[in-house]
């Protein structure tokens, strides 16, 4: 291995959804940084740029050679900034190519390709979604995904949208980063412990049924110079309202209490609405409070918990019923039944790869959404062990998949063409240590934990 003494160390920065309050992002993170750590040595320096530096510093440390840098909402001149003082560009927001929450994600995404392409520094996309695109935003993604080095997707899915609107990069697929995700043991009995400490009878009802929501009626967050300071994200974007969207949210309101109360008045099981991003905590809030049984419903949120002790709860869950892509990746280590109310193309991959998607995913417009789901809640509650061997070979599927992104993204780096780009080869030795094959990524004995080997 050289050393710091040796050689400059390379710079590394890392542009995504950070600092959000967003599990699956965080946990995305956190795995990219302990891969690049793993392949280029824990010397390596690496920038994480935020709209939020408070959020992100509740879950990222910075040290000697991990960097918060903060950036305005108006961000061209900031990303160019940074990508010139550094030597590699990684693209690490899963929902990268797509529109459906915002353009202004998108853009920023974008722009980072091509001011690396333009500064003559390789820029990777690691591990990443595509979706739904706007007729202007696809010829966006086609024109400057395109001068992407290397295009690494989390689905088969999403790579062949991407060379279905003609991007011509260099596209490989593999999973998401964050199934490696490693939890605290310390956060092994939280789930447990909310209970006891709540007000709520520990006594009361067997199991926990997990509701990870969303708030649809939000999105996308559009960009204007002014609006009402309730509907402000972050100026100058604003989340989406009208009458009809104001519909939206009572129906999701109303279906997701009623499918709550029944749930605890059939099954006597507990309910934890999981806010999987903190968007998501209102929502949960309206729904909590219309619930007839709401001694027996707890909120838990990314707002309070980390990547760690969300993940740790979601394996406790005796069902998830998820909107969220991420609920639905971290639960999967435990085996928890699960069925997805989706809204755009992640979780539908996600459900196809696993093969769930013909028998538990509904779409989130489904006209008869609510008697469906409450059909497949029953089905599962009633056969918990229904889907087993559909989850455990996909979880190893996904996982045997998921321990490529390291090996694609060393292999990346070893080529003789960008050797001589990245610090004027003196990678050569780090990248030709054999280290990073002998890693394995399994399950324990009975599927309930990660457990990484080196």
């Amino acid at each position: 291995m050289i050393t710091e003494t040796d050689h400059p160390s390379l710079k590394v920065l890392l542009v995504g959804y950070n600092g959000a309050n967003n599990t699956g992002s965080e946990a995305r993170l956190l795995s990219i940084i302990e891969d690049l750590r793993r392949i280029l040595g824990p010397n390596t320096e690496i920038t994480v740029p935020t709209l939020n530096e408070k959020n992100l510093r509740r879950y990222l440390e910075e040290d000697e050679h991990l960097h918060i840098a903060p950036i305005p909402s108006i961000f061209f001149f900031a990303i160019d900034e940074l990508v010139k003082n550094h030597d590699l560009v990684l693209l690490v927001e899963g929902s990268c190519y797509m529109d459906t929450w915002t353009s202004a994600l998108l853009w920023a995404f974008l722009w980072a390709t091509h001011s690396a392409h333009r500064q003559k520094k390789p820029c990777i996309a690691y591990a990443v979604d595509a979706g739904e695109l706007s007729s202007l935003n696809s010829w966006l993604v086609r024109k400057e995904a395109s001068k992407t080095d290397l295009i690494i997707t989390r689905t088969e899915h999403a790579a062949r949208r991407l060379k279905k609107i003609g991007v011509s990069a260099p596209i490989t697929s593999t999973a998401d980063s964050a199934f490696t995700f490693q939890e605290d043991p310390d956060d092994h009995d939280l789930l447990e412990k909310i209970w006891s400490e709540s007000p709520v009878d520990p006594g009361i009802g067997e199991g926990v049924v997990g509701l990870a929501v969303v708030d649809f009626s939000l999105w996308p967050v559009v960009i204007r110079p002014w609006g009402q300071k309730k509907n402000l994200y972050k100026w100058p974007y604003y989340f989406s309202r009208s009458k009809d969207r104001k519909k939206l949210q009572e129906k999701l309101v109303e279906g997701w209490s009623r499918e709550a109360d029944r749930i605890i008045e059939k099954y006597g099981k507990k309910i934890a609405l999981i806010c999987m991003e903190e968007l998501d905590q209102s929502l949960a809030e309206d729904i909590h409070q219309k619930m007839r049984n709401k001694d027996r419903c707890i909120i838990i949120s990314s707002k309070k918990y980390n990547a760690s002790q969300m993940t740790s709860m979601l394996c406790k869950l005796d069902l998830l019923v998820t909107s969220r892509y991420h609920a639905a990746v971290l639960s999967l280590r435990s085996r928890v039944p699960q069925i997805a109310v989706g809204h755009d193309p992640r979780l539908t991959s996600l459900y196809q790869d696993i093969h769930l998607y013909h028998d538990y995913f509904i779409c989130n417009d489904a006209p008869n959404l609510w008697e469906d789901l409450t059909k497949k809640v029953d089905l599962l509650l009633g056969h918990p062990d229904l889907q087993i061997p559909h989850i455990k070979k996909g979880l190893q599927d996904q996982l045997s998949l998921s321990q490529k992104n390291p090996i694609l993204l060393k292999e990346f780096l070893g080529k003789k063409d960008f050797k001589n780009a990245i610090l004027n080869g003196s990678l050569l030795k780090v990248l030709d240590e054999p280290c990073l094959n002998e890693r394995q990524v399994n399950l324990n004995d009975n599927g309930s934990e990660l457990k990484i080997s080196k």
